[in-house]
């Protein structure tokens, strides 16, 4: 007996200033494809919303704290921060017009079903910018950069796996020198990460973050995924 294995469909194909960015149906699943590199799908969610809880359970008196979640994607982390109370305000950045407009454009837009009701929660603003710029403040337009208790970064399928060049500025000694300074004192930052990098760890450790450790999600094969996390000098 043959099984019959239906190809995926492009729902929507753009150009944009970082290049080609896809979503596609692949049977009940929508897939996001940047630069022909798979970044996610709909099928889990569960290292998404891990990176949100590791970087609530690292606060010390998290209080309502301000979370920045970097990169939309299909929404799994921002609509597990939102059914959670205990966030204050909750920042997205997303650089592709792209993604938000998938997920914000009507009620035909194809990943609104995982992200309306966050979207539609008060405490949820969605920011159009690079995230490096964002943690870098060059897009403060000449104002004070904001800062937040806690950082999560998921743009990369890791920091030794960019999906773009200039991201690696992200994860050097400068781009964590400036994610310690978007962080109030006890911040914390959570990096997910397709696979662990020791490296990325000495990095952390060497960028002054304290209580550096990784936290493993089992995947059905291969290696686990991971969420990196440092703590931020109080």
């Amino acid at each position: 007996m043959h099984t019959h294995v239906t190809a995926p469909v492009v729902i929507d194909r753009r150009e944009g200033p970082y290049g080609e960015v896809v979503l596609r149906r692949h049977g009940a699943l929508l897939q996001i494809i940047a630069n022909g590199c798979f970044l996610m799908d709909t099928s889990d969610g569960r290292s998404e919303r891990l990176l949100v809880d590791a970087a609530y359970g690292a606060l010390d008196d998290p209080g309502e704290p301000d979370l920045l979640i970097g990169g939309l994607g299909v929404g799994f982390s921002l609509a597990h921060a939102a059914a959670d109370q205990r966030w204050g305000r909750i920042t997205v950045v997303e650089r592709e017009q792209a993604v938000i407009d998938w997920h914000c454009s009507g009620v035909d837009a194809p990943l609104a079903g995982l992200s309306g009701a966050a979207l539609a929660d008060p405490r949820t603003e969605i920011l159009h910018t690079d995230l490096v710029a964002h943690i870098f403040g060059a897009d403060a337009l000449g104002g004070t950069p904001r800062t937040y208790d806690a950082l999560c970064l998921d743009i990369d399928n890791g920091p030794d796996w960019t999906v773009t060049e200039d991201n690696n500025s992200l994860y050097s000694p400068a781009g964590l020198a400036a994610c310690q300074a978007r962080l109030k004192p006890g911040g914390v930052l959570a990096v997910w990460s397709a696979q662990p990098s020791s490296a990325f760890d000495f990095a952390l450790r060497n960028a002054g973050f304290q209580s550096v450790r990784t936290e493993e999600i089992p995947v059905a094969r291969g290696v686990p995924d991971v969420v990196h996390l440092g703590v931020s000098a109080a």
